[in-house]
This record gives C-alpha cells, sequence and structure tokens, in this order.
C-alpha cells in the first residue's frame, strides 16, 4: 500500500528552531544514528573497477527500469562488461561507457528490444512531495528515496548528477544496456522521460566527473587510446561473502533527512547569510555511505 508522508510534518519540527544556528547537511548526515540508515541489498549493487583501479559503486533501479537492469544485470554476469570502456566524456553532461565487444552473443534472457521504461504508476511506491516548484514536473518528490518527477499518477526519476541512464539511438530504439552513462553535471532534466533510467552512482563519482574531456562530436574520444579501460563490473551478490562491500542510503521517513532536507532548503549554518527557503530536486541527493566498522 502507498503510504504518503506530508512533508510538512517531516519540517515542522526542524523549522521550529529556525531562529537557532542549525548544523550544516554533512553534519546532520555525518551525526546520523544507525537507524536512519538502510542497507542496499546485494543484488542491487553493481561495482564497476576501472583499469586502474579506482572503484565506482552504483544502486539499481529495478523499481523503475526493471528489464534494462535485467539486462545489465546479466551482462555482468556474463561479464561483457570486462575489457569495455569509457569512450565519451562530455563536459557537463555525461560520461558513457559500452561493453567489451557488442558484436559478442548475448546472455540467455537478454531482452533486444526492452519497453520503454521512461516512466510509471506511483502506486505501489511510498511518497513525499517537494513544497517547491519544479520546472520539469507538475511536481517533484521522492518515491522509495529516489529523486522523481511527477504528473498525475505517474512518476519518473530525474536525471541528476550521478544518476545512471541506457543509451539509446533514435526513437523507438530504447537501449538494451549494452551502453550506459551517467550524469557529470548540472541536472539536464529535459532527458527526464526520454531514456531509461537504471542507477545512481553512491560511490566514485570523483573518478568519472574527473576524466579528460573527449574532444569529439558529442565529447566522443577521437583516437581510441584514449579510451578509459573498465577492467570488471560485477555484481556484489556475486562477490564471495567476505567481499561484499555493504552501502547504506539514509531511510527518507528519518528525522535525519526531515533536518537533512530542511538544512538543504534554508541554510542556516554559520557561512551563509540569506537562506534560500527552497531547493531543486537535485540538489537534495539522497546520503550515502559505505558501512564501516565504525558505524553500529
Amino acid at each position: 500500500m502507498r503510504c504518503f508522508i506530508p512533508l510538512t510534518a517531516l519540517l515542522f519540527p526542524s523549522l521550529a528552531v529556525a531562529a537557532a544556528a542549525m548544523p550544516s547537511p554533512a553534519e546532520i548526515v555525518d551525526a546520523a544514528p544507525a537507524t536512519a540508515w538502510r542497507n542496499v541489498a546485494p543484488e542491487q549493487l553493481l561495482i564497476m573497477k576501472l583499469a586502474d583501479g579506482d572503484r565506482v559503486v552504483i544502486e539499481l533501479a529495478s523499481d523503475f527500469a526493471p528489464a534494462h537492469v535485467a539486462n545489465v544485470v546479466r551482462l555482468a554476469r556474463s561479464h561483457q562488461w570486462d575489457g569495455g570502456a569509457i569512450t565519451r566524456v562530455q563536459d557537463n553532461y555525461v560520461v558513457q561507457w559500452r561493453v567489451h565487444d557488442e558484436a559478442s552473443p548475448l546472455p540467455e534472457g537478454f531482452v533486444a528490444h526492452p519497453p520503454a521504461e521512461y516512466e510509471r504508476p506511483l502506486k505501489g511506491l511510498d511518497y513525499t512531495p517537494l513544497p517547491y516548484p519544479d520546472p520539469y514536473a507538475a511536481e517533484s518528490g521522492i518515491a522509495s528515496g529516489w529523486l522523481v518527477g511527477r504528473e498525475g499518477a505517474q512518476i519518473w526519476p530525474a536525471q541528476c548528477y550521478g544518476v545512471v541512464g541506457v543509451g539509446r539511438d533514435m526513437p523507438p530504439d530504447t537501449g538494451d544496456g549494452r551502453e550506459l552513462y551517467v550524469v557529470n553535471g548540472e541536472a539536464p532534466r529535459q532527458l527526464d522521460r526520454n531514456l531509461a533510467v537504471v542507477g545512481r552512482v553512491l560511490q566514485g563519482m570523483e573518478h568519472l566527473s574527473a576524466l579528460p574531456r573527449g574532444t569529439g562530436k558529442l565529447g566522443f574520444y577521437t583516437d581510441p587510446h584514449q579510451n578509459v579501460p573498465i577492467a570488471s563490473m560485477t555484481l556484489a551478490a556475486d562477490l564471495p561473502s567476505g567481499e561484499r562491500p555493504v552501502f547504506q542510503v539514509m531511510r527518507i521517513e528519518s528525522r535525519s533527512f526531515s533536518r537533512y532536507l530542511a538544512a538543504r532548503a534554508a541554510r542556516q549554518d554559520p557561512f551563509f547569510v540569506r537562506p534560500a527557503h527552497g531547493v531543486a530536486l537535485c540538489n537534495v541527493p539522497i546520503p550515502a555511505r559505505e558501512k564501516t566498522a565504525n558505524h553500529s
């Protein structure tokens, strides 16, 4: 059953103390208790390792693009990402990568022509609206921990920084998952409802956003030697239990998140002179962390 959580009910406790200096969003996240976090299932965690040893951790978006996500998982389990490469880095737009050989036989169960999984019904997901106008949607909010736009009964994941989507050709092609991209700059929300979103980067975005920009059209590298090799992409569930990283995202229903959201919307920590009293959807990234021995 869908659980509707009025945002005002979450924010009023924090706004009541607005006159006092508030901690920064980072301080709120650092102080959040263990109960404010949920573990990401290892079946929903994809580990990309670049050839130089850098690691990028992606949470999969199975609630929004199940057919595309299933294809990405099948590609990972058949090792088709191993030896692939990042071939495009367009400044303030996307970083794009592909499997090692698009002519290789496809794994069993792979869907060559997935449906256009660009939006879905809200029904069945917890949802919290944001009380601020959104230029790309009638309403925006958070559905089961994902930043979304909404129009009536339909929602869609927003193309925010760190969001991973599926590259495609001209419609009616929807992409099959063999080429993926991640947003590396200001949110290109014009892509909302136009491409399938399959995940978001939880850790390692700095390794992708700092790559040299491509000089070819649309930021593609013009020399294959410029391509950034991918050593592997592995589902955490397929790693030995002792080698599986554990990642957590903040629970939207927690008091820590309500305080974090209030702080993002109206910065009142000492550095700020004038609080904005508003926040864009993509400026409320859902806090994530790798669980360590220091986290009870």
